[in-house]
């Protein structure tokens, strides 16, 4: 009898990734669920006797379904495949049963190496697989890969029905390429909270990524929409590479520089170029390190060019007014980091030209074969 396995993700590229890593020979019935919602019910359908199971998901996130399977005791063997590969995420899953945790995107061999370490699948003989495995009889745990979490902020650009379906068409997003950005985006989100939550010894919140092919009158609108009364600063980077181009905006709210200056012991007196300093090295660590994610799964190297100074305790409005002048359409990745336990908001905005979308949509193509 086949093992009946599931795989738990919202995207649809990272549950055929996922399913692509699966060892050749493991005598499987491989499920899906979008969420935890559906992943709680297919559990208890009998469809998932090992889960490999995402993170950050809408619904019910990973950590939640991890929560509901202790406490009901589902009978079921947990991977946890992720983006999010903060120390706190790992601990936080294996508390609540997770046998591992194997980091997005998959590593083919690695994954293989923690299915045999836990008696899910034995390289011998089918008759020696998952089913017949002991630990199948006992209260099941869950295996985690690592990966990042949320805070609201500035919610970039309405979705746009697009009517054309050519998924080569540089100015067209529809809902698989859209997933595939998402994806990629999730990635290198992971790899740059990891770094910001290492540098401040946080919990960092992360979000699912917002993905949009916007106007540039769209996205002054949408700025304006949500701007509130209180007062940001901002960096903005550009960067550069194999005929994609576009800029990095970082924007934190004034409010949190002093929390940033007590997580990061800074002792001097936070004035306007201690502030100025706080930035630049927020900016250093999640600009730099999302381009390099997205760099690493485009196999594309960027070039970054100096991070400007937008402005300082000014409105969003303003901030990025001058800036986006130069644009017309672009593909806007917005990522909204929040920090556990402190009323910290931060933003990466990531706003690829007009001109990229060609390269860009022939380089995230492979990815849905």
């Amino acid at each position: 009898m086949s093992t009946q396995l599931l795989i738990c993700d919202d995207s649809n590229m990272a549950r055929k990734q996922v399913a692509r890593s699966l060892p050749e020979d493991w005598d499987v019935e491989i499920n899906f669920a979008n969420d935890g919602v559906e992943g709680i019910a297919a559990i208890k359908a009998g469809k998932g006797d090992v889960l490999l199971l995402d993170l950050n998901m809408p619904k019910m996130d990973g950590y939640e379904v991890l929560e509901v399977i202790l406490k009901e005791d589902l009978p079921t063997l947990v991977v946890v495949v992720s983006g999010d590969i903060q120390p706190t995420a790992y601990q936080r899953v294996k508390s609540l049963g997770a046998l591992d945790f194997i980091k997005k995107p998959v590593n083919k061999e690695k994954l293989t190496e923690i299915l045999i370490a836990y008696g899910l699948f034995e390289q011998k003989g089918a008759e020696q697989q998952a089913t017949t495995h002991p630990t199948m009889n006992k209260t099941p745990r869950s295996v985690i890969t690592e990966k990042p979490v949320v805070i609201p902020a500035l919610s970039v650009a309405p979705k746009i029905e697009q009517e054309s379906k050519d998924k080569y068409d540089e100015m067209t997003l529809d809902n698989d390429l859209r997933d595939c950005y998402q994806e990629i985006a999730n990635v290198a989100m992971g790899r740059a909270g990891d770094l910001l939550a290492r540098l401040l010894n946080v919990f960092v919140k992360l979000p699912i990524p917002n993905v949009n092919l916007i106007e540039v009158s769209e996205l002054s609108m949408a700025l304006k929409a949500v701007e509130s009364n209180e007062s940001i600063s901002g960096i903005c980077q550009g960067f550069i590479g194999g005929g994609i181009s576009g800029e990095a905006l970082l924007i934190l709210n004034d409010s949190s520089f002093q929390d940033v200056a007590s997580l990061m012991n800074y002792e001097q007196v936070i004035d306007e170029r201690a502030e100025l300093e706080l930035l630049m090295d927020i900016a250093n660590v999640l600009i730099g390190a999302c381009l390099s994610g997205i760099s690493e799964q485009l196999d594309l190297p960027f070039s970054q060019g100096h991070p400007v100074v937008l402005g300082q305790h000014c409105n969003i409005s303003d901030l990025v007014a001058t800036n986006i002048k130069k644009w017309h359409k672009t593909l806007a990745i917005e990522i909204s980091y929040g920090i556990e336990g402190y009323p910290i908001k931060c933003d990466i905005l990531l706003l690829f030209t007009e001109k990229s979308m060609k390269t860009l949509n022939e380089k995230v193509s492979y990815l849905l074969d």
